[in-house]
């Protein structure tokens, strides 16, 4: 019992990433100019779903829940990554801790399904036009968006409580720049095995099954495509599904490599360098990606700033 209150009323330390680097003064810049144009892009984004009506449409309904897991991701590590770099010290509470592996794993696993419901609507689209307005009518939006929330939150919920439910009685340095799961876990002095092993179990299911339902979507998609008489059409299907495959790859490539890769075969740096990437790069890239590959995103901002008295030559 001693052991559980030691692990509720004792910080944890997280080691930084900035340590690890031969010049942490040219990379904190970067992260922070990363961070920032992340944020600004999202909520750009966010901003001209809501107000464009021409963006009220299925795609851009769960693009704009892309986009604010994309707002989340990094607020959960940079700020408190930088804060500790800034102050010299790499502390953060238990319950600190906890939010972080809540939040993180939460938004990751959403954000997972989501992109899989994102290829689904991109295969009912081009494969079933004269169904496309029946099948994914905003109520079916809302019900899959809402299935995709509440599988984050059932997943991290039960992953937070059992991996905190573990006595932390040994080192309490983290070799992470933030608290996850398998970092954490090398700290318990309880045997801990059979939980790895559910959670790679799990873990590879939650992978592999919208991996699987990308895959087979893209697949009808390509084979519709190639199939179109149309030349434009067939630029556009490409150009919105390239966008979107695009986003998937660099997701899903780096939480393969962190959660379908065995850990002898991956190092804690190259865990921060996969970490990083998909909690900052890929949530700074998404929006770039959609913003400059989709005529109507663009065209949406053309039209807020010739309203703000900027006409853009574009």
């Amino acid at each position: 019992m001693g052991d559980v209150n030691q692990s509720v009323t004792s910080d944890f330390f997280l080691v930084s990433l900035f340590s690890r680097s031969g010049s942490p003064q040219l990379l904190f810049p970067l992260v922070t100019a990363m961070f920032i144009m992340g944020l600004l892009s999202n909520t750009v984004l966010l901003f001209l779903i809501c107000m464009d009506s021409r963006l009220h449409t299925p795609m851009y309904f769960m693009l704009s829940q892309l986009s604010l897991f994309d707002v989340g991701f990094p607020l959960v590590t940079i700020p408190k990554m930088a804060s500790n770099f800034l102050q010299e010290e790499g502390s953060i509470s238990f319950g600190g801790c906890a939010a972080q592996i809540f939040f993180l794993t939460m938004m990751g696993v959403a954000e997972g399904i989501l992109l899989a419901l994102m290829s689904y609507d991109r295969y009912v689209a081009v494969c079933h036009p004269l169904q496309y307005p029946v099948l994914m009518r905003h109520q079916v939006c809302l019900l899959m968006v809402g299935c995709s929330w509440l599988a984050g939150v059932l997943n991290a919920s039960i992953q937070t409580s059992i991996t905190l439910h573990f006595s932390y009685c040994a080192s309490r340095i983290v070799d992470h720049f933030f608290c996850e799961v398998p970092a954490l876990l090398k700290l318990s002095c309880a045997d801990t095995s059979a939980y790895e092993l559910a959670l790679s179990v799990s873990g590879v299911l939650i992978l592999v099954f919208p991996l699987s339902l990308i895959a087979t979507s893209y697949g009808h998609v390509l084979g519709a495509v190639l199939h179109m008489r149309s030349k434009e059409a067939r630029n556009k299907a490409f150009t919105t599904c390239s966008s979107h495959i695009t986003v998937v790859g660099f997701f899903y490539g780096a939480a393969v490599f962190m959660y379908m890769v065995p850990g002898a075969y991956h190092s804690p740096q190259q865990d921060n360098v996969a970490s990083l990437f998909y909690s900052l790069v890929t949530p700074m890239l998404n929006p770039l990606i959609y913003s400059l590959r989709n005529w109507e995103v663009r065209m949406a901002l053309v039209k807020v700033l010739s309203r703000a008295g900027v006409s853009p030559k574009w």
